[in-house]
């Protein structure tokens, strides 16, 4: 109903002559490019049956385009056989083998053109069902204007072939037989090019048909020219199909299928399925562009999936939404689903009635729409892209351009693909996979480190090298990566660790596990640790795969960064007590070097100490074990607690390590000062002890011991 109510108000709206007479021209050229498909694809020993062959390919184009005009996103959306489709349909019939009969080679090619329709039609809705449009939704800006200027190209060309103007005519073109041709389809074509860039009304194309049209009859009727003589020079359509050939053969015809030379055209079939699939998507992709209309892919594979297959259960071929025709209701307001609706009674009176109705078009009329279409999309995509498109990506777009007018479509789409694919690797290569690089000097673990310990990392954390990656690991981007981490210990830097962190890395290559193999082999060389976190499982099986069993054991991962950290820094730490301890008076350095620190902490803890003797009568102790929970997420707090004895850590949601609590610490302080849930986790590393401040204590303190609970504040607030 909401349908039918859509067709009504289009009706009454402002659009329907626009819609009117754009369907009207898009229905003249299409049946006339369907009827020329036709031509191609029964031709040769199909011949005999060029009538019921061309009425099969004009019923898809008209099935396709009607049904998509009712159930696309884009609501000016007109559909016919794509170009590529069309060229997979002709060597289709051109393999299929020698029969017996001519009807049994029209039979079994009429067969492998139906099943084709249907089997793309279930593949689309397939695609549209699971929603995998997204696959191949993302089609580079160069690859999309290259396909819509090559496709101006075209269109301006085959304008030119249809009023006879060739390469091959060139040296006749200023004739009086052929510039009468010609040249009125190329002036209606650039004029009307140039009156709608200067005046942006819907009135102007059907105002202009209907002026030329009578202009032509006009002067037929003035000089005597009948319509068959007009038609024998070129001045009017001269159709080949007649009427009521639809359906193309009857049931019983099936009788004559050979069977297995319709299985043998299986991988023609997939053929013209996957060209289907990308002529769909350079279409929407091309259209989206020009238009700046986000369409929804998934809803747009739906509706030319239910039209091929609706198609091709009618005996016709497959169909999809054309940009070429589509642009049309976009240039002329005509985005209406009546347009589409016109553009099919006019290609379904050709079912009906033959091509006769056809006969009465000027040919330059029709060749001057499509030259004039042609120039439009040239000027948006070559002339005026120049201005907003980089070099590069304007290079490419010409390229395209120029090998699809060339070599064809596909040809270009797929030059325009893997150029495109090398300079994005190229450039990808050159953002560098190093988000950040420290040492343990500057970036130290969450675990709580006494004071002496510190220091020394202070002086050693030079010997530890971290490096934070983030991207894509690929063969281009995978080779500066491995250069820059060698670059670690080379000269007088000292590095004994290298971290590597793999949190922010979003995939690899093959490549990428070879670079990483030999990096491993060079570090061990030069006697430097790699330390590997937050690796992918994938990643991890390729190293161990590809590398010696001692080397892999060499290695060490971790889950993050963190714990990494903390192993190099144990490690040091270790080494630097190690070396020495041979020494004599190391100690007394060491303690001269942290006495600062020392006292300050030695008084904090005298503080922290009194403090909770002072407290005593009132806290509650608390113990835990290794690995308990002391806080959990979301948790409300019952008081405050205060960390007397052992370590604990404080972890996020995501289990990230935030930071480590050690003697003289408040665990969620916030809870001091009322009803609190906690945002962070803290889990006990070794057995701990705390002491509870309970919220009824605290308020009697508050309003008893003011001097004592303002103690407490002051040392939450100083700490």
């Amino acid at each position: 109903m909401n349908l039918i109510a859509e067709l009504r108000a289009d009706l009454l709206s402002t659009k329907r002559l626009s819609a009117l007479s754009v369907g009207l021209v898009v229905g003249i050229i299409g049946s006339a490019y369907l009827i020329s498909v036709g031509a191609l694809v029964f031709s040769g020993p199909l011949a005999p049956f060029l009538s019921q062959g061309t009425i099969m390919v004009v019923f898809g184009g008209f099935a396709v385009c009607l049904v998509i005009a009712l159930t696309s996103g884009y609501r000016g959306a007109l559909s016919m056989v794509a170009v590529p489709s069309a060229m997979v349909l002709v060597a289709i019939a051109a393999t299929i083998g020698e029969q017996d009969t001519a009807l049994a080679h029209f039979m079994t090619a009429a067969t492998v053109v139906i099943a084709g329709s249907v089997a793309t039609g279930i593949c689309f809705l397939l695609v549209g069902h699971f929603r995998l449009a997204k696959l191949i939704q993302f089609i580079p800006y160069s690859v999309a204007g290259g396909f819509i200027a090559g496709t101006g190209v075209m269109l301006c060309t085959a304008a030119l072939s249809l009023m006879g103007a060739t390469l091959e005519t060139l040296p006749t073109l200023l004739e009086p037989a052929s510039l009468w041709r010609w040249a009125p389809g190329v002036v209606y074509g650039l004029g009307l090019f140039l009156v709608t860039k200067r005046w942006k009304s819907h009135f102007i194309l059907p105002a202009s048909l209907l002026l030329v049209a009578g202009l032509y009859h006009l002067v037929f009727a003035v000089i005597g020219l009948s319509g068959d003589e007009a038609r024998a020079a070129g001045l009017l359509f001269a159709g080949t199909a007649t009427g009521g050939l639809w359906p193309p053969f009857e049931l019983r015809d099936l009788a004559h299928v050979d069977w297995a030379e319709v299985a043998a055209q299986v991988p023609n079939v997939l053929t013209l399925i996957v060209v289907t699939l990308i002529a769909v998507a350079m279409h929407l992709s091309g259209l989206e562009l020009a238009t700046n209309v986000e369409l929804d892919w998934n809803r747009e594979f739906r509706a030319a999936g239910g039209a091929s297959a609706i198609a091709g259960l009618g005996a016709g071929s497959v169909g999809s939404l054309l940009f070429t025709f589509s642009i049309l209701s976009h240039r002329f307001g005509a985005d209406t689903r009546l347009t589409g609706v016109v553009t099919a009674m006019v290609v379904g009176s050709v079912v009906l009635l033959g091509d006769s109705i056809l006969n009465l078009v000027p040919l330059p009329l029709i060749a001057g729409s499509l030259f004039f279409l042609g120039l439009d999309l040239l000027d948006e995509w070559i002339m005026k892209s120049r201005k907003r498109s980089p070099w590069a990506e304007y290079a490419i777009l010409l390229l395209i351009a120029v090998t699809i007018v060339s070599f064809g479509f596909l040809e270009g789409v797929g030059v325009g693909m893997v150029i495109t694919m090398v300079f994005f690797a190229v450039r990808l290569s050159r953002v560098g996979l190093i988000e950040a690089s420290f040492t343990a000097r500057e970036h130290h673990s969450k675990r709580s480190r006494p004071i002496p310990d510190r220091a020394i990392l202070r002086t050693e954390g030079e010997r530890i090298q971290g490096f934070r990656l983030r991207g894509y690991m690929f063969f281009g981007s995978v080779g500066p990566l491995i250069d820059r981490l060698r670059q670690s210990w080379s000269g007088d830097r000292r590095r004994d660790y290298i971290l590597l962190d793999f949190g922010g890395v979003s995939g690899f290559d093959f490549s990428s596990i070879s670079g990483l193999c030999r990096f491993v082999h060079a570090a061990r060389s030069a006697g430097v640790q790699v330390v590997f976190c937050a690796l992918a499982k994938e990643l991890r099986n390729g190293l161990a795969r590809n590398l010696p069993a001692p080397v892999y054991d060499d290695l060490r991962f971790e889950p993050d960064a963190d714990h990494a950290l903390e192993h190099c820094e144990d490690e040091v730490l270790a080494a630097w007590r190690s070396d020495r301890s041979k020494e004599d008076g190391w100690g007394n350095a060491l303690l001269e070097r942290v006495a600062g620190d020392m006292e300050r902490h030695l008084d904090r803890q005298v503080l922290f100490e009194a403090m909770v003797d002072e407290l005593h009568d009132w806290l509650e102790p608390r113990d835990y074990d290794a690995g308990d929970a002391i806080v959990l997420i979301g948790e409300q707090q019952n008081g405050l607690q205060l960390l007397v004895r052992g370590q604990a850590s404080a972890y996020d949601a995501k289990g990230t390590r935030l930071f480590q609590c050690g003697p003289g610490d408040a665990i969620e302080p916030r809870s001091a000062f009322g009803a609190y849930a906690a945002e962070t986790a803290m889990v006990a590393d070794q057995p701990c002890r705390t002491m509870l401040l309970s919220p009824p204590a605290r308020l009697w303190l508050e309003e008893h011991e003011e001097q004592l609970i303002l103690k407490l504040y002051r040392y939450l607030f100083t700490v």
